[in-house]
Parts: C-alpha cells; structure tokens; sequence
C-alpha cells in the first residue's frame, strides 16, 4: 500500500462575528513562545524554513494569507490514522488560534467580505506585485493530497491517467458557495477564483518524464511565472517530496469527507500507477475538455449533472460518482477501503457537501431573523463546530446558529 497524507488550509476567523483575522503569525509565534517556556519539556516545535513540527511530526505553516495556516500530516497506511491526524492538525491550529482570541474554520472561500493580508515574506510581495489583483483576492482554502510513487517517471504515467478523474474530486469536495458576502451560484467558488492562476488547471499528457520536464521549463521561461512552486497543475509531481500530490479539492467541511477524498486519491494513484506498468495508454481527452468538467463540477457540486469521465456528456453527479467507485473497486477491496468509500459517498450524496451546508445554515438563519450580514457569521459559526467536530474538547455540532451571531437589523 502507497503511504498518503494531506495538507489542509484553514480559514482563521472570528468566533463572534466570523469575519477572517489576519493572525498566522500570531499564532504560529504563539506556539513557539510555548515551547521556549518550557525549557524542561521536549520541544514542540523545529523550525523547517516555514513550517513548525510538532513531536508527533505534524506541520503547521503559513500561506499566502495571514487569515490561513496550514497543516500537514505524516505519512499514513490507513483511512483510520489518516483521518486522525487530520482530526489532530485541526484541534492544533484550533488551539493556537484560541489562544489568540479566534478559532479555524475549514471553508474554502470567507462567506464574509474582507480585505485579506498577504503574509510578509519577499516571494509573496513579489506575487502580489506581479499578479496584482488575482493576488489580492486570493484567499482560497484548498486540500492537496500527496500520494508516495516509485519514481518520478512513475509519478508521470500517473498524471496523465488520471487527469479525466480530478473533476469528480471537485464536485464531491464542494465548500465554497460564497464570496465576499454574495451568494456566487457556485458550489465550488474556489475552483473559479483559484484557476484565475495562469498555470492553474488541468494539464496535457506529458507521456515522459523528460517531456514534464522540458514543459515545466518552457513555462518557467516565459517569465509568467515566479518560480516552479508557481506550477498550480490539478495534479503534479512535488518537488520536495517522492508524491504525486492532487490539488483540485476544495477544503472539506468535515474531516470525514477529507478522508474520503484522500482514500479516492490514493486508489486513483494506484490504479493509474498499475495502468502505466501495463502499457495502458491514458485516455486522448482534450484539455478543453478537462476544463468544461472542472467549470461543472464547481458548479453543480453533486445537485446537478457531472461530465461523464468516459464520455464527457453530461449524466447525474451520482452516476458519475458510482462510476468512479466502480472503476477503483479493485484497489479500494483489495486496501480494505471500498466500504469506509461507501459509506462516504452515500453521506455525502445524502447530506449533502460542505457548500450544501452551508447554504443550508444560511437559510435556516434568514427564515427566522434578519441579521446584518445576512446569515454568513451563522454559516462561519457552523463551520467551526464542523471543523473540530471529533477533535478533544469540542462537543457535537449544534443545528442552531451561535446567538452571538444572530445580530438582527432593529427597526
């Protein structure tokens, strides 16, 4: 079994009016400070460049935004260790961020309207100078699924077989509904906003490492890009790491879901792998015809046609998803994963995504009052009981919205 592990971005918010705070500093500061009080205890944290470990392995970071931080997991075997360090690294930011009078949330867009803060560092001052206003917007919460390969020429057979799949990926990872205080139609507003990258999106078949290679650097000497951490691909080879890592899904809502995304991932990752060593040649789909699948499944999320991987005409986002399961079947039963994938699938399909979710809040909220903005501090308040859901010191989530959050316009 391929090990796997995830990076979640998390919105930094606060608790009363959930609007994002720029705090990432604050709070990986915060943490350090712990460990230099303690000179007696074994240290919490390493510095890594820009990451801090914990003694269990677990990252946490900054990202372009001071209103994210991000974590990282270990490596994993299994859904079970997988899902609980992603239940881990989500009470860690959590705490961090208590401490500093806020708490996380796992949105991937702020239902809020903001005025976001780049992260001081020279590489972003350099992306928010270059890339103006895409940079300045840019406060999207992803989820990046980093799967082990054998080798980099592996990991390329691996790309360009399972390029035809990201979409169904997005769709059931769904959490963005909203915008900077509107209602954007879109179940996956991240996908939209965060594919305004020049490199973001699906990619080609390379058919080669040296033709990845060869494609990287053309794109580096355009001079469009900064650097080859620029490469926004759905799906890439990591530079610093022997993965694959996919990127096309949004940040879950509940770390259940996250699981679920990561476990697909894995499988797809091992069956493309399998197909590569076979000979089998990867589907001649057109990119064109990757993005119109990406653009749906932002749209309709799972309420709604999806492009039908092998046909790529539309069909209903169930049969798509079935199709998928179907397709993985063999990995997913011989990993003992196919019924943890089950069961997911049906609670998703039947509950609903995290944007489902959250519209669902939102409306709940308006049809008994009118508060101020509208209803969106309510969905943020959800999102937090969602987020740490599961994790130590925090209880079931609750179906009414925070009262604090409940400002009502007076007459």
């Amino acid at each position: 079994m391929r090990t796997f592990g995830v990076e979640e971005e998390l919105l930094i918010v606060d608790p009363k009016t959930g609007e994002p705070l720029a705090l990432a500093d604050a709070l990986l500061a915060g943490r350090k400070l712990a460990a230099d009080d303690a000179p007696d205890k074994p240290r919490l944290f390493e510095q890594h460049g820009e990451t801090e470990f914990d003694d269990s392995g677990m990252g946490l970071s900054f990202e372009l935004k001071l209103e994210q931080i991000e974590t990282q997991t270990r490596p994993c075997l299994d859904h079970v260790e997988l899902l609980r360090q992603i239940r881990a690294g989500r009470a860690m930011a959590d705490e961090a961020a208590r401490k500093q009078g806020a708490r996380v949330a796992a949105l991937a867009t702020s239902p809020l309207a903001l005025a976001s803060h780049t992260t001081p560092d020279p590489r972003y001052a350099r992306m928010l100078e270059r890339f103006g206003l895409t940079a300045q917007e840019q406060l999207t919460c992803g989820f990046h699924v980093h799967t082990y390969i054998e080798s980099q020429e592996e990991g390329v057979g691996i790309l360009d077989r399972i390029r035809d799949k990201m979409a169904v990926l997005t769709a059931l990872s769904a959490n963005s509904p909203f915008w900077n205080g509107l209602e954007t139609g879109f179940a996956s507003y991240r996908t939209q906003a965060w594919n305004r990258w020049p490199t973001a999106g699906p990619s080609g078949i390379f058919g080669s490492l040296p033709a990845y290679r060869r494609v990287v650097i053309r794109l580096l000497e355009t001079g469009v890009m900064l650097d080859e951490g620029m490469m926004y691909f759905d799906a890439r080879l990591s530079r610093n790491h022997p993965t694959v890592e996919v990127r096309v899904a949004d940040v879950c809502l509940h770390a259940e879901d996250a699981a679920l995304i990561a476990v697909l991932v894995r499988a797809l990752v091992e069956s493309a792998g399998r197909e590569w060593r076979e000979g089998v040649e990867p589907a001649p789909v057109p990119t064109v015809l990757l993005r119109m699948a990406s653009w749906q499944a932002s749209n309709f999320g799972v309420r709604g046609d999806l492009l039908d991987f092998g046909s790529f005409r539309p069909a209903p986002a169930a049969d798509v998803v079935a199709s998928l399961v179907d397709y993985l079947e063999p990995v997913l039963a011989e990993q003992g994963e196919l019924e943890f994938v089950r069961n997911g699938i049906a609670t998703i399909l039947e509950r609903g995504t995290g944007a489902e979710e959250q519209r669902s809040v939102r409306q709940t909220v308006l049809a008994k009052a009118a508060p101020d903005d509208g209803g969106l501090g309510a969905v943020v308040a959800h999102a937090v009981r969602a987020t740490t859901r599961g994790t130590s010191g925090n209880s079931a989530p609750r179906t009414e919205p925070a009262p604090e959050l409940l400002r009502v316009r007076q007459p």
